[in-house]
């Protein structure tokens, strides 16, 4: 999650840099787009430690905005678009497949579970809002595909374009100077506001795993300021975003890498308990209120074969042969996430760790009794 937030916030700040391009002619550096993700990351904490009740009226005035900023972008690309791709292109032509970036925008949809322990009736409205989040982003982004696909004038244009985000020349070539800056900002304010809540997530996922006694320094990331925000998980989000975003400086594979890091290292999160319910089917004997029923096992069992398959693709090679300026860095950035969590566990975690804390009353007091016996 704190992947998520920093790549997000760093594509805000790729949107910055293009708006300053198409604007005002003004290329930014590496340096100064790097910058920019820092003010964007600090900008996120800062809403995160004093916002906590803000953040729930801008994740739903987000929905609204998503939605209607959708609408009016398809809508500008459909008719401001000199000319039209066929049919047949759009639905037909594969030359050249954008699978990181289609699956980087379905993650996240379990940020609902990760703040449930602040809502009421979460048994039933942290599942409801995995699912509609899902179903949300599906039918919103086939939509914005399919008009950026219909709208594209020329793929080469887009893909040597010297803008710092190559969908902005996109936009160029297709409703001109003055609606690219209209349609940029609309995705940048809805991008910044999705990349915030990636940080309310991974702040409550700290607090989680301390509570659980699942890493050191228990009493720093339960604590809670006036506002009842875990500051420490907030601000240690932000620290790790800014140093990710150093790498931008280095070079542009090194956002390439982020990005493909994100989608392995969530899709596996994804696919742990994923794995338990194919092959350990009866190791969750009560259902919530929302359950699968029948099909629970045959669409696990899907999951978690597309899952696997991401998870192979993402740290693949992007080119043949393979060198310096081609490799997927992504594996690297992954590989040293998996020596932390091992190292992690291999000197903390197996010796404290026993299980989930549960914060249900009932719950809570069958699961003392468990470690008593």
């Amino acid at each position: 999650m704190i992947f998520t937030g920093t790549s997000g916030n760093l594509s805000v700040a790729l949107y910055i840099a293009s708006l300053a391009e198409v604007g005002q002619n003004r290329t930014l550096t590496r340096v100064e787009i790097a910058a920019i993700a820092w003010g964007v990351n600090i900008t996120s904490g800062i809403i995160n430690t004093f916002g906590t009740k803000a953040i729930g009226a801008m994740s739903s005035f987000n929905v609204w905005w998503t939605l209607c900023g959708t609408f009016v972008l398809v809508i500008t690309l459909l008719v401001k678009a000199p000319e039209r791709n066929s049919a047949s292109f759009v639905f037909t032509d594969f030359g050249k497949l954008a699978v990181p970036w289609a699956v980087y925008t379905l993650e996240g949809c379990e940020t609902a579970a990760q703040v449930s322990e602040e809502s009421r009736n979460a048994e039933l409205l942290a599942p409801l809002g995995v699912i509609l989040s899902i179903v949300g982003s599906y039918i919103i982004g086939l939509a914005y595909m399919l008009a950026l696909l219909f709208a594209v004038q020329s793929i080469p244009s887009v893909q040597t374009s010297a803008f710092a985000i190559p969908i902005a020349q996109l936009y160029h070539d297709a409703v001109g100077r003055d609606l690219t800056i209209v349609c940029l900002t609309v995705i940048a304010l809805a991008q910044f506001m999705a990349a915030v809540t990636a940080f309310t997530a991974s702040s409550r996922l700290m607090y989680a795993l301390a509570r659980d006694d699942a890493v050191p320094a228990k009493g720093v990331f339960m604590r809670l300021n006036r506002w009842q925000a875990p500051y420490a998980g907030v601000w240690v989000s932000v620290l790790i975003g800014c140093a990710i975003s150093c790498a931008y400086i280095g070079s542009v594979i090194a956002f390439n890498a982020i990005l493909s890091a994100v989608a392995v290292s969530v899709m596996l999160s994804y696919l742990q308990p994923i794995i338990i319910r194919v092959f350990w089917p009866d190791s969750l004997p009560e259902r919530g209120p929302i359950t699968l029923g029948r099909f629970s096992w045959a669409i696990n069992f899907a999951s978690f074969a597309f899952t696997t398959f991401i998870c192979i693709l993402f740290i693949l090679p992007t080119a043949h042969p393979v060198n310096e300026l081609n490799m997927n860095y992504a594996v690297v950035a992954v590989g040293g996430l998996l020596l932390l969590v091992t190292a992690a566990w291999a000197l903390w975690g197996r010796y404290h760790f026993v299980g989930s804390v549960h914060t249900n009353i009932d719950l809570k007091t069958d699961h003392v009794d468990a470690k008593e016996g």
